[in-house]
């Protein structure tokens, strides 16, 4: 199927402004700012990406309202040409950088607007991804729910039936479930997923820094999840070739190909951008992303400490005197048993420094090859014993934090 997603959607006036002229910041100021969003992912407890269109351009699959876009060519009038296949399509740079920042540890949670499927493909875990207007990839079962990650895509929108029947057994060995399997790629006035849109929400309040990658902010309500980080006190930065109407909101504005801004970033940490071996499935990962990070526990802890001791130097209620002198409140007993053994998944597993061996997966259609899965690991930052660039070290980087250790709390599912 062409990349020509666009075709296939319903006739829709309010498109947004297309073809907005890029602008470029020089090559010296580049590399300034993207030593200042190294420092700020090095800092960050919680970081949150949001991706659009601009990321996939240098995988031969045109966005929308740059120069070249869909939508601008169909305002001057001219045919967009298509050279490549969305089962063609190689995920880019910034697809496999943003995969290394998840192994790493520095990206609790992704969200994009794009339905290239290149994010399932290139192996990012499904648990930590919200695919805002679905998967080209994916059909789900509206009766129990299961989703089926194709190899070729679906070829069917606007959530519709694609034909195929769910085959979920039951319990006790009853027959499959058989409910009827629709496409998850949205049409204009279709409503978001909840379940994707309500994680996307969740993983924005706890986000301290947001990037957006690619994305000209002019499509609602993904463009303000963005927005909910800053406003709960996070820091915001966005990366994109044309000015957006959230610019004057954000702490960093870099102008500039997210290719060479994602390389320039991973490099400045001290990575290795992953090579892709062909179309892989991960559908889960170590630890829950929707946990509180280990320092916000120990910050809970200190506190309720500190408001012990203002209630008085040894001073302990009747009610514990008689139960012991060395009894805690019940509250902050229970945190610090957390902190305890958030500290010891740490200290017992910690991140591989190996890339996951991938396996075969069972077959999910039988009418094209299965997708191969991979179990996800968490990686230290030099993946491949490359070395922080030490030009890449703005002037708080001086003593670099170390690199956060992945939780290893398996997630629910």
């Amino acid at each position: 199927m062409s990349v020509n997603y666009a075709a296939g959607l319903s006739p829709y006036a309010n498109k947004g402004v297309c073809g907005i002229p890029e602008v470029f910041d020089g090559p010296e100021e580049l590399r300034s700012k993207v030593a200042k969003l190294a420092q700020l992912v090095r800092d960050a407890q919680y970081l949150v990406v949001h991706t659009g269109a601009g990321i996939s351009t240098s995988a031969g699959i045109p966005d929308f309202r740059g120069p070249k876009g869909v939508w601008t060519m169909e305002e001057q009038g001219e045919e967009p040409r298509f050279d490549i296949t969305f089962e063609e399509a190689r995920p880019s740079l910034t697809h496999l950088a943003l995969l290394q920042l998840q192994r790493a540890g520095r990206l609790q949670y992704l969200v994009s607007q794009n339905v290239d499927g290149l994010h399932v493909r290139s192996g990012f875990p499904r648990d930590r991804l919200s695919e805002l207007h679905g998967n080209m990839f994916v059909e789900d079962c509206r009766k129990c729910g299961k989703q089926y990650v194709r190899e070729k895509v679906i070829g069917v929108m606007g959530l519709k039936p694609t034909g195929q029947y769910c085959e979920v057994t039951r319990s006790r060995g009853l027959r499959a479930c058989r409910g009827k399997l629709m496409s998850t790629i949205l049409d204009w006035e279709d409503p978001l997923p909840d379940r994707d849109l309500n994680r996307a929400e969740d993983a924005s309040r706890r986000a301290d820094v947001a990037i957006t990658l690619g994305t000209s902010l002019q499509i609602k309500p993904s463009s303000d999840l963005p927005l909910i980080t800053k406003r709960k006190g996070g820091k915001l930065v966005l990366i994109n070739l044309q000015p957006t109407k959230y610019d004057k909101h954000a702490d960093l504005v870099i102008h500039g190909y997210v290719d060479e801004v994602m390389g320039q970033l991973i490099k400045c940490l001290g990575m290795d951008i992953p090579e892709w071996e062909g179309p892989t499935l991960c559908e889960t990962s170590p630890g829950d992303p929707f946990d509180p990070p280990l320092s916000k526990l120990k910050e809970e802890v200190k506190t309720e400490e500190e408001e012990e001791k203002k209630k008085g130097s040894g001073v302990v209620k009747k009610e514990e005197k008689k139960k012991g002198s060395g009894v805690v409140k019940k509250k902050k007993k229970g945190r610090a048993i957390k902190v305890a053994a958030a500290v010891k998944r740490e200290q017992e597993e910690p991140p591989s420094e190996t890339l996951p061996k991938r396996e075969p997966a069972a077959v999910t259609d039988s009418s094209s090859e299965p997708m191969r899965t991979q179990s996800a690991h968490n990686e230290a930052e030099s993946v491949n014993g490359a070395e922080p660039d030490p030009s890449c070290l703005s002037e708080r980087a001086d003593q670099p934090s170390q690199p956060k250790k992945a939780r290893t709390k398996p997630a629910a599912t």
